[in-house]
């Protein structure tokens, strides 16, 4: 019965890992109000644009690179 526990422990940790590590962040600029803002989703309306091609593992990644863009660091 243990080890019946044990497994679908395993089984769950293995399907719940990868989703919690997938994090992604973008930095977009609105179109309209030129404004640069950190998203998770990479966008696919045409009211925002994506400002250069990284893709950053932590927010804290991508605040920096939004504070050094020439795009975002000019407003």
């Amino acid at each position: 019965m243990n080890m019946k526990y044990a497994l679908c422990g395993v089984a769950l940790a293995a399907l719940v890992t990868p989703a919690l590590a997938a994090n992604e962040y973008f930095v977009v600029q609105d179109s309209t109000t030129k404004k640069c803002s950190i998203v998770e989703q990479k966008p696919t309306m045409a009211t925002t644009t994506l400002v250069g091609t990284t893709v950053y593992k932590t927010q804290a990644e991508a605040e920096i690179g939004m504070k050094a863009d020439k795009v975002c660091a000019a407003k």
